[in-house]
């Protein structure tokens, strides 16, 4: 172990002592901290001077803290080999992978590729995004010019697409995708297409996999523009077809996105996943009627759930909580965050889960279900019963 992770840190140092330092990733969290998932390390300017940004990713939230370079490589280097056991350095000519393995050795991989010039560390400096305003289909859908400017009143638009794939991007590294296949994704109720579009994009410019991407939409005219703008951009592997989410017929399925089906047709999405054993499932809910019915206060608040926007509040969180708790049964990982400005929308709540390779203690997971469900009366839930889960036993 000794003499690969020595070798790793002296190239850390070599690159930043050279202003070759680009980034760092930390993986494959062994310490104590259940909601830890990965760390990441880059170089910025503040106004005390040069540091390196911490950027600490747990299941729920990122933390983000920023060190002088001197103490960061000293807190690198006390987490190499302990809590971390893979790492993987990028410079302007070369990368580096570290991976700890379980005999308590070390490996180290380098690849090298042509000089380039180091990013500014600045704060300010020009956004790179996922998705360049020059694709072709982004014209082809309204949102920038021929001469590859965003349009006046898409400025939002531009900014969700690029959003949802950053999003999309570390989900799509963690999830079990096939690499003997193409990659099956179904975008159900995918309106107009543009996220449709920006995952297919992402996944082809990555050149490691193919793709075969299908957006699903009830609206003929929607679905006749979508595939025609597909068609004359070339975008080959990208379809769309008329339907629902519950009537689609779907074989082979490793990711599916459901953004904004209205009331139980979520549930009808997430069950959809599960049952093809999707490897990542993204979700974001709209309308919450099914529990609100249901829903009986327990003592303690009753007083504030007599008011409607409370009690609106609450079947929302209700129904969203038991949705990720069931989730969880079914075997996956997983996260709920905000994804998008209130500004754009008030339903910006997006429920992710990546399919684990372990299995999950399902007897635990099943109590905390009914847990959940009992407290604030629920006695039955579309998921649930998709799942043939009894939330009463």
């Amino acid at each position: 172990m000794g003499s690969a992770r020595l070798d790793f840190l002296d190239l850390l140092r070599d690159s930043a002592a050279n202003a070759r330092f680009l980034k760092l990733t930390l993986g494959r969290y062994r310490g104590s901290d259940s909601t830890l998932r990965n760390l990441y390390v880059r170089p910025v300017v503040l106004r005390a001077g040069p540091h390196w940004s911490f950027v600490w990713r747990h299941a729920t939230r990122d933390i983000t803290k920023n060190h002088p370079p001197a103490d960061a490589l000293v807190q690198i280097e006390g987490l190499l080999g302990g809590d971390f056991g893979t790492a993987n350095l990028f410079t302007t000519t070369q990368d580096a992978q570290l991976e700890f393995l379980p005999d308590g050795s070390a490996t180290i991989k380098l690849i090298a590729h042509e000089t380039a010039a180091p990013p500014s560390e600045k704060h300010d400096r020009a956004k790179e995004r996922a998705i360049g305003s020059e694709a072709p289909w982004l014209q082809a859908l309204g949102v920038t010019t021929p001469a590859g400017a965003v349009r006046e009143g898409m400025a939002s638009k531009f900014k969700q697409i690029n959003r949802f794939v950053e999003l999309l991007a570390p989900l799509l590294k963690d999830a079990p995708l096939p690499h003997d296949r193409p990659v099956e994704v179904a975008d159900m109720g995918c309106g107009k297409g543009y996220l449709t579009f920006a995952i297919w994009q992402y996944l082809q410019q990555g050149g490691q996999r193919s793709v075969h991407v299908r957006g699903v939409e009830q609206r003929a005219e929607l679905v006749e523009l979508c595939n025609r703008a597909a068609q004359s951009c070339d975008c080959r592997g990208l379809e769309f077809a008329a339907g629902t989410i519950s009537d689609t017929p779907i074989e082979t399925l490793d990711v599916l996105i459901a953004l904004h089906a209205c009331d139980t047709a979520t549930d009808d999405a997430i069950a959809r996943g599960i049952a093809a054993k999707a490897g990542l499932i993204v979700v974001a809910p709209c309308c919450h009627k099914e529990l609100s019915p249901q829903l009986a206060a327990p003592a303690v608040l009753a007083p504030a759930l007599r008011h409607g926007i409370f009690h609106e509040r609450q079947a929302e969180f209700v129904t969203d909580a038991l949705r990720t708790l069931l989730l969880e049964w079914a075997g996956y990982a997983t996260r709920a965050f905000e994804f998008i400005s209130t500004e754009h929308t008030a339903k910006n709540l997006m429920i992710t889960a990546v399919r684990r390779d372990a299995a999950p203690d399902r007897e635990a997971a099943a109590a905390r279900v009914r847990e959940f469900a009992a407290f604030y009366g629920i006695r039955a839930q579309r998921l649930a019963g998709h799942l043939e889960f009894p939330l009463a036993q």
